[in-house]
């Protein structure tokens, strides 16, 4: 045998002893135990439920998602909701659900009719988001919201957020109508066909579910009155042709009213780790929030204003800890006048109101509208 033959064999055998012992070893090793699995895998996890997927609000958590996961100690997990409604009650009494995006008319609603009992001390917000606007899509023949009075109008699954506003809406305009509880997908496509006279839909625009809509259709956006008693309850808004190009011609905006969504969190204990997380959370979204305002993301977060309150709720203890250590959370007028400009900003409003006043909740609201207005005017 040569030398080198003898080193080569040599080498071989010392390989395969080592393979031996190295399995050996890791036989003996302990396996991970299933909680200490669960426990990694549930690191840090938030779930946050939204409206339907037709809406805008799946997309906002995306987003939130995009600023906050990194992948070992943060995760947001999104979960689709069955209408506002619903996922009040989820967020109170669904084991898992931490945080859930809702409708601010329909959670006053949900007090006012102890619909769930005690929600008012269940839950509490983290910050005000966008206002969702109120969509009223319709048949040519429909020239005014009265021309509906006694037609087919569908307004959501039942229990969903379109099916509170809409009544009341109707209902302050004394307009009667038939109500209809589709599917708004299925709603849209008995709309072409004539089966109903129009489709009502809070949800931020430009709702996606109106954008497949072609001339041909022969679909268009209705103008809701801007009654005293409606500008009192809501803000009014405008759907524009930049909004929705095949359902508002340039020259004639469409006038609306916005309801306002905000980011609500169920109680936690505060030595739990759903606490932890949420608290976590919080401080990178408010930390991260600027890049949310960068290209890529919805353009409603241009409308948040992270500091305006919401009357008759409490703000969560660590995002109103956050704030108050972070006084100089972003302005967007830089060394420009503020009060000048948003003084201005309010008399555009009020044209579209006529004139009417405001309550603080309306202006805290239209102060959101006002950020993502100065964004257009300085860009």
């Amino acid at each position: 045998m040569t030398e080198s033959l003898f080193r080569s064999l040599a080498a071989a055998t010392a390989a395969a002893c080592l393979c031996v012992a190295t399995s050996a070893l890791a036989a003996d090793a302990p396996a991970p135990s299933s909680q200490q699995t669960q426990a990694a895998n549930n690191k840090g996890v938030v779930e946050i439920e939204s409206g339907a997927t037709t809406g805008i609000s799946v997309r906002i958590v995306e987003d939130l998602a995009s600023i906050i996961d990194d992948g070992a100690t943060r995760r947001v997990l999104p979960i689709v909701g069955k209408g506002a409604m619903q996922n009040i009650a989820d967020l109170k009494l669904l084991h898992g659900v931490d945080i859930a995006i809702l409708q601010q008319d329909v959670l006053d609603y949900a007090r006012q009719q102890k619909v769930v009992p005690g929600i008012e001390s269940s839950i509490s917000y983290i910050t005000k988001l966008y206002n969702e606007e109120f969509h009223l899509l319709a048949r040519s023949d429909v020239k005014s919201i009265a021309d509906l009075a006694n037609q087919k109008v569908n307004v959501d699954v039942r229990g969903a957020g379109t099916s509170v506003t809409a009544g009341r809406l109707f209902d302050l305009l004394k307009i009667p109508v038939t109500v209809t509880n589709f599917d708004q997908q299925v709603a849209l496509d008995k709309l072409k066909k004539g089966e109903i006279a129009a489709l009502a839909y809070v949800t931020g625009k430009p709702a996606p579910l109106f954008l497949g809509i072609k001339p041909e259709d022969g679909l268009h956006l209705v103008s809701v009155s801007l009654d005293p008693k409606v500008t009192a309850v809501y803000v009014p808004t405008r759907l524009t042709n930049a909004d929705y190009p095949n359902l508002v011609t340039q020259d004639r905006p469409v006038d609306s009213v916005a309801v306002g969504a905000a980011l609500y969190v169920v109680n936690l204990a505060p030595d739990s780790d759903r606490y932890r997380n949420v608290t976590n959370f919080v401080d990178v979204f408010f930390t991260q929030f600027p890049s949310l305002l960068e290209p890529g993301h919805h353009p409603k977060w241009g409308e948040v204003n992270l500091t305006a309150e919401i009357p008759g709720w409490r703000r969560f203890g660590p995002a109103d800890q956050w704030l108050k250590r972070n006084t100089t959370v972003q302005n967007p007028t830089g060394t420009r006048d503020l009060k000048t400009v948003f003084q201005k900003f309010l008399e555009e409003r009020l044209q579209v109101s006529g004139g009417q006043g405001m309550t603080q909740q309306q202006k805290d609201d239209l102060f959101g509208q006002f950020q993502h207005w100065l964004t257009s005017q300085t860009h």
